[in-house]
């Protein structure tokens, strides 16, 4: 199995192949979207799955289980991206909601999601430069702090921390209770903790949408098969102009 330094390495390096630098929080799900040969799909799976990736010659797909909370969503996309780009992947995989997985590829997936959204320079730059803390241990404050900086779940956070020894596994039990409510109290949102609203649990972006768009401007499909296509990829709101909730602002 790869060790966490060249995993580090390698989640550094598809960040900047992707655009991004070593230290800033990103928004993933616009940046698999923003690649032509990545299709992102948020899909209500069974409570067993993660999600999923397909790679089908330059084709790549991820799907997400759209009933998880966001932040393990987050990390489940940079999970499917390491499959696709680093692992000898034909056909599709299955990827368990068990962080702790024993399956040694199901182990370095995780480890690299981690570092994807959170490197390990990032992380320590922000526990010294804006936890102010040294060897001093860090509290639940400081834990929510990084979810929320770092756009990531309170488990997936707190895997981390004890790996790397920032926390003792015995130190979290009370971290992983009333997890909404700890970051009400500092003034942040709650969505990272809950899963897409009922109505955005089906959707489809990036790739797909724009080769089917492609090719209705280049007359290889009709209209109605257009329709049928983004349909399928449920995106009714495009084939049907649907508005969304408040007003356009061009600001």
């Amino acid at each position: 199995m790869k060790s966490k330094l060249l995993l580090n390495t390698e989640a550094i390096r598809l960040r900047k192949q992707f655009g991004q630098d070593t230290f800033s929080p990103m928004d993933i799900f616009a940046l698999i979207s923003s690649q032509d040969d990545i299709t992102l799909i948020f899909y209500a799976m069974s409570q067993e799955l993660s999600g999923m990736c397909i790679k089908d010659h330059d084709n790549k797909f991820i799907a997400l289980n759209s009933k998880m909370s966001l932040g393990r969503q987050r990390f489940t996309a940079a999970h499917e991206l390491y499959h696709l780009f680093f692992h000898d992947l034909t056909g599709s995989t299955l990827c368990s909601m068990n962080i702790d997985f024993a399956d040694s590829k199901e182990i370095e997936a995780n480890t690299f999601a981690s570092y994807f959204l959170m490197p390990h320079e990032a992380l320590d730059m922000y526990v010294r430069n804006h936890l102010k803390k040294e060897d001093e241990k860090l509290k639940l404050e400081d834990v929510v702090r990084i979810e929320q900086h770092f756009g990531m779940s309170r488990q997936a956070v707190l895997w981390r921390l004890i790996g790397e020894g920032y926390l003792h596994a015995a130190e979290t039990a009370e971290m992983e209770k009333n997890i909404i409510q700890s970051a009400r109290r500092l003034g942040f949102d709650k969505r990272l903790y809950l899963p897409l609203k009922e109505e955005a649990q089906y959707n489809t972006l990036g790739g797909y949408i724009k080769k089917v768009e492609k090719a209705l401007q280049e007359g290889r499909i009709t209209e109605s098969k257009y329709e049928e296509m983004m349909l399928d990829a449920f995106r009714d709101d495009i084939v049907y102009g649907l508005d969304e909730e408040g007003e356009e602002l061009y600001d």
